[in-house]
């Protein structure tokens, strides 16, 4: 279960809004939301190849990533201890 969101348009787009940002991605995106969203674990995530699940490095140490395709990633962070993932957000990752 999704404890947090990273901003409001990401929060938006999982409650079913429509979000302009998001149109070209928008069947995609909500897949891969509502796959983290009944994920119990890290494992769940990583378990499906077409997640292209991966831990970032660098100034975004302790995040984690799924990739919607080359441009758009949703990142998330899992802290220990935590029932779902947090500061959930569609991102423009380039």
């Amino acid at each position: 279960m999704i404890v947090s969101y990273r901003d409001k348009r990401t929060r938006d787009f999982a409650e079913g809004k429509w979000v302009k940002a998001f149109s070209g991605i928008e069947r995609s995106a909500r897949l891969k939301l509502d796959r983290i969203d009944v994920a119990l674990s890290l494992k769940d995530l990583a378990a499906l190849p077409g997640n292209r699940f991966e831990a970032l490095r660098g100034g975004r140490k302790g995040q984690y990533s799924i990739r919607i395709n080359d441009q758009w990633r949703i990142c998330f962070e899992w802290p220990k201890g935590s029932p779902g993932p947090e500061n959930v957000g569609i991102v423009d990752y380039h």
